[in-house]
């Protein structure tokens, strides 16, 4: 077990100043020899020094092709999504937004990867890896594009769009997409490995932690029905995200849900790869802070209600409710230094407020 004022990864100071060797796992005796191939603006990895770009000009970049590329097509796939909003109602218009979000999201794309490359040239950065806001910008535009293209033809063959089915599936596509953008553009170039992210325990140990983080689980979820209690007294009861379930199949499906998917791409993501990143460079507690918050804005941006009023109510309702669990998965993830503690905690805690809900439903 870590001290809870260490990070994930044991050979990284969170605390340590930006630019120190020894922040990123350097030995002490090579501190000197390290500081001085060390620049202002960092040093390349054959030790020249590196001349840190301004923000719009392409000079001194490693990759000026892929960050122009990000400039370009994500200005052009804004403004082709607008043309499409303008047409809406017209036969084209779905086509014009589908070519729209395509462009936008190759923008998105080669920004986060222009971001990558020139972080990981940065040997005075603590952590050397993309933003984890545009990252996860990224992971909202691949799942958007994945549901028009599997979802939208099974809608068209029958499927319920609001079925626990069709659920679990956007799930298991936003799943893919939490882990692809981290697998390419975060491990492939070598910010976090899979370890420092929580990962690569043995089997016993990686259970045992799954068994710690779910022995959680009750005391934060009655934490979290106190708050909704007292919210609930001055706010809009935000819904249950998932569809209602009348059969056990239906069940069977928001327990996959909720008590599989969602734990395995959101812990990988705002636990292994966000908070991570944020505790090398901020330290341990604004780390899980500022992860507790990304992970609650997270889950409320895509609110919408019939009224902004209500919709706001619930919106904030969700924000508030969701920030003791926010708060103990970061850090019981940075305690344990294991994500399978994390996906232990999530997925029991929402996999026993869909059984609570259905057997609600089906007294009901």
């Amino acid at each position: 077990m870590t001290d809870p004022s260490d990070p994930v990864v044991p050979d990284v100071d969170a605390d340590a100043a930006p630019g120190d060797p020894e922040a990123a796992g350097a030995a002490p005796g090579d501190a000197d020899a390290a500081r001085a191939a060390t620049v202002d603006a960092g040093a390349a990895p054959d030790g020249s020094a590196l001349v840190r770009p301004s923000r719009f000009s392409l000079e001194g970049r490693a990759v000026p092709g892929l960050y122009l590329v990000g400039w370009l097509a994500t200005v052009m796939g804004l403004a082709v999504l607008l043309v499409s909003f303008m047409g809406s109602g017209s036969a084209a218009a779905p086509w014009v937004f589908l070519a729209g979000l395509l462009l936008l999201t190759l923008g998105v794309f080669a920004a986060v990867g222009s971001q990558a490359v020139e972080r990981g040239r940065r040997t005075d950065l603590a952590y050397r890896g993309p933003s984890p806001v545009l990252a996860f910008i990224l992971v909202v535009l691949l799942t958007l594009i994945g549901i028009l293209v599997v979802l939208a033809p099974l809608s068209a063959l029958g499927l319920d769009v609001r079925s626990p089915l069709a659920t679990t599936l956007s799930l298991a596509l936003t799943t893919l997409a939490y882990v692809g953008v981290v697998r390419v553009l975060v491990v492939g170039p070598g910010a976090l490995a899979w370890r420092d992210m929580g990962l690569g325990q043995r089997a016993g140990t990686a259970v045992r932690d799954l068994l710690i983080g779910a022995a959680f689980a009750v005391p934060v979820l009655v934490v979290t029905l106190l708050v909704g209690a007292v919210l609930s007294s001055f706010l809009e009861p935000s819904p249950s995200p998932l569809p209602p379930a009348t059969d056990a199949p239906g069940m069977l499906f928001n327990l996959l849900t909720a008590a599989v998917l969602a734990p395995i791409g959101e812990e990988l993501f705002f636990r292994g790869f966000a908070t991570t990143a944020w505790a090398r460079t901020l330290g341990v507690g604004p780390a899980i802070v500022r992860g507790a918050i990304f992970f609650a804005i997270a889950h409320v941006v895509t609110m919408l209600d019939s009224s902004f009023a209500e919709g706001a109510q619930r919106a904030l309702f969700a924000f508030v409710a969701l920030l003791p669990v926010s708060l103990a998965l970061g850090w019981l993830f940075l305690r344990r230094g294991s994500l399978y503690a994390a996906v232990g905690l999530h997925g029991t805690f929402n996999g026993i407020q869909v059984l609570l809900l259905f057997l609600a439903q089906s007294a009901s």
